[in-house]
């Protein structure tokens, strides 16, 4: 159940780095969003878009303390629910009306708030999973075990590749993997998926360093996937070359805050959803960007640490899955800004404008306190 006693528990390195995230999210949302009509960057207070930012932080807040006094076993119960209500709302998105030509929100009425499902589908596989792995625990060497999560992951996964939306489907990847490895099940699996993936990074690698031409390989690889699946490999993208400018141009400290005209001038998209890393480094610079690693290490630090103090197979799993959920997030945005990785639209999590990804973090980190603030219960 629900005490207060627990809130005394958490970890207070947790809330002061994600207080700093949120002060940068709103730093760079105030600086990149302006009115059109004046031309103008408008006070901070009176942003729009920051305005609309920090309601998803208040919002956040009240699920995070929520979530870290409820004792997670109760999420083990619900699980099934939880996946069963995460299926329903990704087929829904197919019979509601578009938003931005895609099938990824539901437009919810009276608040002017989109609710993006696939957000919330991540947390939901990894509570799904935890409490599947947890509860075939007696026989998590054998076959049935594997493709049983397996296809539990599948089904979110093409739900939300059909959306279409890339980067979330292929973050789960990696929540799976991490999962079936701490969840103890079959090695010959847990190798299969690994391999998988290793060979996945090289080949983008090989793009993505030059060493294997985009053009040339066009040909060959059209054969296999179609032509608009084999562009996401292509480094020399205008979205690519802007990313990689603008961190240029920000140097060692930066142009100074709201002083960029690269990236403010629209020659970067998206500077306040997926490119506010690189238009913070326009901004702050190097050493900026530096600060912000530095945040998101300790982050994933304490939420591995977690992962350690939990004291049931359900929570360690339950811990370990978020834990990866954030790290990928980290690792897949700043690599794809840094010219290393596809732009596939990953948010950088608490920093990225946007409501779902927001809320949804929030009761992750909140799920995260729970169990770390319930680690000497026996």
């Amino acid at each position: 159940m629900w005490s207060c006693v627990y809130l005394r528990r958490i970890d207070l390195r947790q809330i002061v780095i994600m207080l700093l995230l949120m002060v940068i999210s709103l730093m760079i949302i105030s600086s990149y969003s302006y009115d059109l009509q004046v031309e103008k960057i408008p006070d901070f207070f009176s942003n729009k878009l920051v305005q609309v930012q920090i309601k998803s932080f208040i919002i956040g807040w009240i699920c995070f303390f929520f979530f870290a006094g409820l004792d997670y076993k109760i999420l083990q119960k619900w699980a099934p629910f939880i996946y069963i209500a995460c299926l329903i709302s990704l087929v829904g998105l197919f019979f509601s009306d578009p938003i931005q030509r895609v099938h990824r929100w539901y437009k919810v009425p009276f608040i002017n708030h989109n609710l993006q499902p696939s957000e919330y589908a991540k947390l939901s596989l990894v509570i799904t999973l935890s409490w599947y792995l947890d509860r075939r625990s007696f026989a998590v060497h054998r076959m049935s075990t594997a493709l049983g999560g397996l296809f539990l992951a599948f089904l979110p996964f093409i739900l939300i590749l059909k959306q279409p939306d890339l980067g979330s489907s292929l973050v789960l990847f990696p929540i799976v993997l991490v999962m079936f490895y701490f969840g103890n099940l079959r090695t010959t699996i847990v190798r299969i998926l690994s391999g998988i993936g290793t060979i996945a990074l090289f080949i983008v690698f090989l793009f993505f360093s030059g060493l294997v031409s985009h053009e040339e390989a066009k040909p060959f690889a059209l054969n296999f996937i179609k032509e608009y699946q084999y562009e996401r490999l292509n480094p020399d993208t205008h979205h690519q070359k802007a990313a990689m400018t603008a961190i240029a141009i920000g140097g060692l400290t930066g142009v100074g805050w709201h002083s960029s005209e690269y990236s403010k001038g629209g020659s970067l998209p998206a500077p306040f959803t997926d490119s506010v890393f690189t238009a913070f480094g326009e901004e702050f610079g190097f050493v900026g960007l530096l600060f912000v690693l530095v945040l998101f290490y300790s982050l994933v630090y304490c939420s591995f640490q977690v992962t350690c103090v939990a004291q049931d197979l359900f929570g360690r799993l339950l811990a370990a899955g978020i834990s990866v959920m954030i790290a990928v997030h980290v690792c897949v945005n700043t690599g794809m800004m840094c010219g290393l990785l596809p732009i596939t639209g990953v948010p950088l999590l608490l920093v990225t404008y946007g409501g779902s990804s927001v809320i949804s973090t929030m009761i992750a980190l909140g799920i995260l306190q729970s169990i770390y603030a319930r680690r000497f219960m026996f």
